[in-house]
């Protein structure tokens, strides 16, 4: 099996979710996934198995909706034992592997890190993380050392809305906010 070693900063992967635990004494996972819907994780016939530092290719031999969440079962991965020695490892994929979306489309881990400003140039810091709800995406915006203050702010992610302009090259997003709120 090929293993890579990796720096925990390393920028080429994304993590698409996790192998949480075995299921049954054949070598099956439950899987949490990142992706949404969440069974397109399903659609990557190899993933890069990450644990601590090490990459591991390995190959999805078939997977499935299992309840409320995802099977899958890996090439090599025959028995329970081998299973629970990958519980907790993160699914990655190179990013240059994900296809490739519309204009007005991103990932996520394009928006994480980029600076937010308000219409009126307001700096109101960077978006940390974003999260799902029910009715919609929602950013969490974190205030650094360059913005007003160091709150943390939830902003929904509503292009044309709340989303005023997203420019990734520069690294910055405008939004329609304010920074009392």
């Amino acid at each position: 099996m090929t293993r890579f070693e990796t720096s925990p900063t390393d920028d080429t992967h994304v993590v698409l979710g996790k192998l949480t635990s075995p299921h049954g004494i054949k070598g099956w996972l439950k899987v949490y996934s990142y992706t949404n819907p969440m069974d397109s994780i399903l659609e990557y016939p190899e993933w890069w198995v990450r644990q601590g530092n090490t990459l591991t290719p390995m190959r999805v031999v078939q997977g499935s909706r299992q309840g409320k969440g995802l099977v899958v079962q890996l090439k090599g991965v025959d028995d329970r034992t081998a299973a629970e020695a990958l519980a907790q490892a993160d699914i990655l994929m190179p990013k240059d592997a994900l296809p490739e979306l519309s204009d007005d489309e991103y990932y996520w881990h394009e928006l994480e890190g980029l600076a937010v400003f308000t219409q009126s140039g307001e700096r109101l810091g960077r978006v940390s993380y974003l999260f799902e709800t029910g009715a919609n995406d929602v950013m969490v915006v974190r205030g650094d050392d360059d913005a007003i203050d160091k709150r943390e702010r939830l902003l929904p992610f509503l292009p044309d809305d709340v989303i005023v302009e997203i420019h990734l090259e520069e690294g910055r997003m405008v939004v329609d906010w304010d920074p009392e709120f």
